[in-house]
């Protein structure tokens, strides 16, 4: 498979597919390559995952196995006797536009409204003979190298295995029964609603599916079908049966007819959800099992082996754990640490973000799986730092491919946006309203669903925050067509701010003199503090970033140059944040006081040391720096798993390796009684309420962001190696594919704590400072080339 960046690698020009606009779930545009001989990478204990039993039913958000093709995804448990799928789809939403506002100001928030994301179906394969008592040597896995669960186990000295995955290329969940020894698999295959749909089973091609549709007038459905090579395959009720097979293959597709098209109310009127996923698993159905699975397997390593990691060699002792228990070691006071652990978590976030986010919706809060209906927070787009800190990984760690489905995302939700800004954002309910009267651009609230809908309050910066995070994937990518699509955003956000920004008059404490400037109206530093705080820090940096980067774009397209220059006016009077005579942090509020929790979860003041990269060592003044790492401090080390990560990540920028490594750390402890943090899947689990943890994905990304961050940081025209490396890492390691911004791409390696050597990778050429410690060196690399420097820190 030809990924976006090896593509520009070799052709030298940017290239965007343009799925704005396409049906999710659609009949495939082209026939998939089928590879001749069987990809599979071999076991590698690194990049698997192993348990010892399956999943209990109702732990599966905690247990079950995440499967997942980029739309559909499906925990997976395991049982010998009863294999459970729990199955979603990305775009399977209740709700609405949603665009009304209550007496207190706020969109509604709630599931029917709003909406919420819900599951598709459930999938059972009984095997009444199987039952967990009559089998021994299980053993169930992740194999994050292929993209494959996996469970075996022996009965009547018969050994029986299934694989389980969803395939991209073939739009469909496979489950894959086979054994070894002369024995066969009797049973039944039951496809249920979650909705109170009703199943039936057709004869004429042996499926059995539903149809049905939400209030909303969303259309979904989903088949299952069944094939073997000898045995029998039938109807059984609603469901299916089978008896005397050696080995079974089943095929589960079911979609939606959401379009990312508000003109047609997000919609495609010519989709069929029942009757297509009968197609879809008829087609699958047609080929060979080893067909499908390296088809799978060819797809998916396209993407996952863009990178390889190695943080050093765990021991024997530590290899030879089931993924629990070694999570659980790891976490002993005083435990040695285990590099390899530690490296698989960061890959299986890849293999996330790989299942997660294709030619469809962006991850949400729980990325595509649910073992419920009623997700806490809906299942929803958090604007305040929760769908960014989702695409934090993507550019860095060689998936830029996946961070797609954002951008069509907000492009297509952009009409709505602007229609319902223009509409509601003055409103007088609205207490973030404009002082100015005037509006113009678009605007989000701090919830968003796939409708072009917000819930709870509006959030002004959050536009800013979005239009950053999309700059930030062109200055990966260096994709001048991406550049070109996400400039309407960009530009809208900022006729929002023009016509938002107040002045005000503020005094030099060194000189006293007085000076206006211009601030953010009455908002609210996420979440918490006063809501009507003029100025805050948080929005001050988002904007000035925004501003900044929309005049980056303007200069490269060679548009809107005299907004553009407007613009930049505007940049030069905004406000920036001061540290507190008073605390001695950075300031979140225009005032020396701190108006709100001391150890909050969220790191708002500090937007500009990350993501952004006004704030930096190299960059700022002792005092500014002071102010910083003096307000991280009293934030604490132990909250949320994302607010980890996200100060994690902040550490890393302040080159505190060992700090940042306490953070990794602790987001690896094992979630006991619903505590934070990692579940037995390696899910991240938030302590809503003592005893009652959820899964809320965003750390699964922000860790391995973080991570990565402490290998290779950059910004434009600047990269630096092993920043923040920490002691347990540096004996000796290696990575290949890290993304660093300019379009290059850093394959390293080294020990005791130095770079031995670097290949730097270039998309569209040009010139970087790399440094390394107290090295730097300027490097060239032509188009589409790479330059090797051996012993890089000898120089």
């Amino acid at each position: 498979m030809t990924s976006r960046r090896n593509f520009l690698t070799l052709a030298g020009a940017g290239s965007l597919a343009a799925f704005a606009g396409l049906p999710a779930f659609t009949a495939s545009a082209a026939q998939p390559l089928r590879p001749a001989a069987a990809p599979l990478a071999a076991e590698d204990s690194s990049l698997l995952l192993r348990y010892p039993a399956p999943a209990a039913p109702d732990r599966m958000i905690q247990q079950g196995l995440p499967v997942g093709n980029g739309r559909l995804g499906g925990l997976v448990g395991g049982d010998p006797g009863k294999e459970l799928l729990h199955v979603t789809d990305g775009t399977l939403w209740t709700g609405g536009l949603n665009d009304v506002l209550d007496d207190d100001g706020q969109f509604p928030y709630e599931r029917v409204g709003f909406g919420s994301f819900t599951q598709l179906a459930q999938l059972t394969v009984e095997l009444p003979e199987h039952s967990l008592d009559a089998v021994t040597d299980y053993r169930r896995t992740l194999d994050l190298a292929n993209g494959l669960v996996t469970a075996s186990y022996v009965r009547d000295g018969v050994t029986y295995r299934r694989e389980v995955y969803a395939s991209h290329p073939d739009d469909a969940v496979i489950v894959h029964l086979s054994q070894s020894g002369g024995g066969s698999y009797t049973g039944r295959i039951d496809l249920a609603g979650t909705h109170g749909e009703s199943t039936s089973a057709d004869a004429s091609d042996t499926t059995a599916s539903f149809g049905a549709s939400f209030d909303n007038g969303l259309r979904y459905g989903a088949a299952v079908t069944a094939v073997g090579p000898d045995g029998t395959v039938s109807l059984s009720g609603q469901g299916l049966a089978f008896s005397d097979c050696t080995e079974l293959t089943v095929a589960l597709s079911g979609g939606t007819n959401y379009a990312p098209d508000p003109a047609n109310g997000y919609r495609d009127p010519a989709t069929e959800p029942r009757t297509l996923a009968r197609e879809k698993v008829r087609a699958a159905a047609g080929h060979a099992p080893a067909v499908l699975r390296n088809t799978h397997v060819a797809d998916y390593q396209g993407l996952f082996g863009t990178l390889s990691l190695s943080l050093g060699a765990s021991s024997e002792q530590q290899r030879g754990l089931d993924t629990w228990s070694r999570l659980q070691t790891r976490a002993a006071e005083d435990a040695a640490p285990d590099p390899e652990l530690e490296a698989s978590y960061l890959q299986f976030g890849r293999y996330l973000m790989i299942c997660g986010s294709r030619d469809s919706v962006p991850l949400n809060l729980q990325g595509l799986w649910l073992d419920g209906n009623d997700p806490d927070w809906m299942g929803d787009y958090h604007t305040d730092i929760n769908v960014q800190m989702n695409y934090w990984m993507a550019d860095r760690a060689g998936l830029s491919d996946c961070f797609d489905a954002l951008t069509d995302y907000c492009l297509a939700q952009l009409p709505s946006w602007s229609d319902v800004t223009g509409r509601l954002f003055n409103d007088p309910r609205n207490r973030f309203r404009n002082s100015s009267g005037r509006i113009a651009g678009w605007a989000v609230a701090f919830s968003t669903n796939i409708y072009g809908g917000s819930g709870w309050w509006w959030h002004p910066a959050a536009n800013a925050w979005l239009c950053n995070t999309l700059f930030e994937h062109y200055e990966y990518t260096q994709d001048r067509q991406l550049l070109a699509r996400i400039h309407p955003l960009l530009k809208g956000a900022c006729e929002f701010w023009e016509a938002r920004l107040i002045t005000t008059d503020v005094t030099d404490p060194a000189t006293g003199e007085s000076r206006t400037v211009l601030v953010d109206d009455k908002d609210w530093s996420p979440e918490h503090g006063p809501q009507d705080g003029l100025g805050n820090t948080y929005s001050q940096e988002l904007v000035w970033a925004l501003f900044g980067n929309y005049q980056a774009a303007c200069a490269e397209l060679g548009t809107d140059a005299d907004h553009s220059a407007v613009i930049g006016g505007l940049r030069e009077r905004l406000y920036l944040p001061v540290v507190s005579p008073t605390t001695g942090w950075l300031e979140e509020w225009m005032s020396p006081d701190n108006l709100g929790e001391e150890t909050h979860r969220h790191l708002s003041p500090l937007i500009g040391l990350f993501p952004g990269d006004r704030i930096g060592l190299d960059v700022s003044s002792g005092e500014l720096l002071s102010g910083v790492r003096a307000l991280l401090t009293a934030r604490g080390m132990d909250s949320f798993g994302w607010s980890n990560a996200w100060r994690a990540l902040c550490w890393a920028r302040l080159k505190e390796a060992e700090t940042a490594y306490r953070l990794i750390a602790t987001n690896l402890r094992p979630s006991v009684d619903g505590s934070n943090g990692t579940a037995e899947n390696f899910f991240d689990i938030y302590q809503a309420e003592p005893g009652r943890g959820i899964f809320q994905i965003d750390a699964n990304f922000g860790t391995p962001s973080a991570m990565v961050e402490m290998l290779v940081q950059s910004r434009p025209g600047h990269i630096e190696l092993l920043p923040a490396l920490p002691a347990a890492w540096a004996e000796s390691g290696s990575v290949t594919g890290i993304g660093a911004r300019g379009g290059f791409v850093v394959d390293l390696s080294w020990h005791d704590g130095k770079v031995d050597d670097l290949t730097l990778r270039s998309v569209g050429g040009g010139s970087v400072t790399v440094t390394a410690g107290s090295v730097s060196r300027a490097v060239t690399v032509q188009r589409g080339g790479s330059v090797t420097l051996r012993n890089f820190a000898d120089h």
